[in-house]
């Protein structure tokens, strides 16, 4: 389907009829399938023949929702996890094992920062953070160890645009597969794959399914990276938990292009088990369907929030890539489209209390430890989805006690802005 544009892509890519001739893709609520003699069970188990076995693997509804979201990103192949952090963690467990290094931004959502500086190290996995845009800064963190390069397209929550060139020509110059979270841009603003990304992530949970009922996360698989390099022995070395298969190699030609794909779904996958249910992956679907119509009126409404901010004699600062006065308007231009995303950040002046006391003063926003929904939400990350950071982490990741979360929603303009206006006070 790639002649046909995202808005069409994101109703009709991966769709097809079952038995009944259902228009709506179906829930397939089930744990396992019927093989149809031994030799059929046998070519699915040694990748002869691709299709269904288990749930925790793969399900109808799952692959509708990874054909589609692999067609939107330019990918080859998507697997569907259980969260965006489970998708984060099993790129990394997909290509770095005990003694490898991790090259990252530092200005990331508070969760995969915990995740990569305190739990990975326990698994021998280390990571060194770098400023994101820091050419010589980030060229200097990579070693021979170094098996992963990870930034996110907007910084969660300082909304620094990554310079995705930057990333993707040291990617390229050292041989490294480039990983990068585009849950806040979706690939209605932005596909990192066209600037040189090789794994695209996203919490599903956020903007792809949009109202904040369903969780889940997936990974696309960019296709454009040689895994035969012989560094990376997860896929040159036999692999003794899948019948000893080197997967840069042993895989039919067809298969070979998605080889992170298939080793993520049938290694970390398979055996740790964290998958998406086929209800949270329908729920996705329906989201899917009106993403670009609701990343527009997203971003329509931040940029009008941002710009009502800026002009506001109690707000000491404003962020909002979208913005011309903004640090990172420049490489917004350059590598959005159709839009600056649904994220505001800002400084009240009182710091800390006032905006705690800003807070708990709105009624239209909803107070939650969440993103991307069509209500419109916010919150103060350094008391709660950064709180467990040091005052040097909270710094690296751009996260001062005065700074306030906002994610707009769908609401009228006119209604958002009465309700900042009679929170600020």
């Amino acid at each position: 389907m790639s002649k046909f544009h995202p808005e069409t892509l994101a109703i009709h890519a991966g769709r097809s009829t079952d038995a009944t001739q259902s228009l709506a893709t179906p829930v397939y609520r089930t744990g396992a399938y019927l093989f149809r003699d031994s030799k059929h069970a046998q070519d699915l188990f040694g990748l002869a023949e691709l299709g269904n076995i288990y749930t925790r693997l793969m399900n109808p509804t799952h692959d509708v929702l990874e054909q589609r979201v692999a067609a939107l990103e330019g990918g080859v192949a998507a697997v569907t996890l259980a969260s965006g952090t489970a998708a984060i963690f099993y790129t990394v467990l997909n290509v770095a094992q005990t003694g490898d290094n991790i090259v990252s931004a530092s200005n990331l959502y508070g969760g995969t920062y915990t995740q990569f500086a305190s739990i990975l190290p326990k698994m021998g996995i280390t990571t060194s953070f770098v400023n994101v845009n820091d050419a010589a800064q980030i060229e200097a963190a990579i070693n021979d160890h170094t098996r992963l390069l990870f930034v996110e397209t907007i910084g969660n929550p300082g909304l620094d645009v990554a310079n995705l060139e930057l990333w993707a020509g040291l990617a390229k110059k050292y041989q490294i597969p480039l990983a990068v979270d585009s849950t806040f841009t979706t690939p209605f603003l932005c596909k990192p794959i066209e600037h040189g990304a090789n794994i695209v992530i996203h919490s599903l949970t956020k903007w792809m399914s949009g109202h904040g009922t369903a969780l889940g996360g997936i990974v696309v698989d960019g296709g454009n990276f040689d895994w035969t390099n012989p560094k990376f022995n997860l896929y040159n070395e036999p692999d003794d938990s899948y019948h000893d298969l080197r997967w840069a190699h042993d895989l039919p030609a067809s298969l070979l292009p998605a080889a992170f794909a298939l080793r993520m779904r049938l290694v970390p996958l398979r055996n740790l088990g964290a998958c998406n249910s086929p209800d949270n992956a329908w729920i996705a679907l329906q989201g899917i369907e009106t993403l670009g119509l609701r990343m527009q009126r997203h971003s329509d409404n931040a940029m009008a929030v941002a710009q009502w901010l800026l002009k506001h004699p109690k707000i000491s600062w404003v962020r909002y890539p979208g913005l011309s006065t903004d640090a990172s308007h420049e490489l917004a231009q350059k590598f959005l489209h159709n839009g600056f995303g649904g994220m505001v950040v800002f400084g009240i002046k009182g710091g800390k209390s006032a905006g705690q006391k800003f807070i708990e003063s709105l009624q239209l926003f909803s107070h939650v430890a969440n993103v991307g929904d069509a209500k419109s939400l916010a919150i103060h990350p350094a008391t709660t989805t950064h709180s467990q950071l040091s005052a040097q982490q909270l710094q690296d990741c751009g996260v001062g006690e005065d700074l306030v979360r906002l994610s707009i929603g769908l609401e009228h303009i006119e209604d958002i802005l009465a309700d900042l206006e009679q929170a600020i006070g």
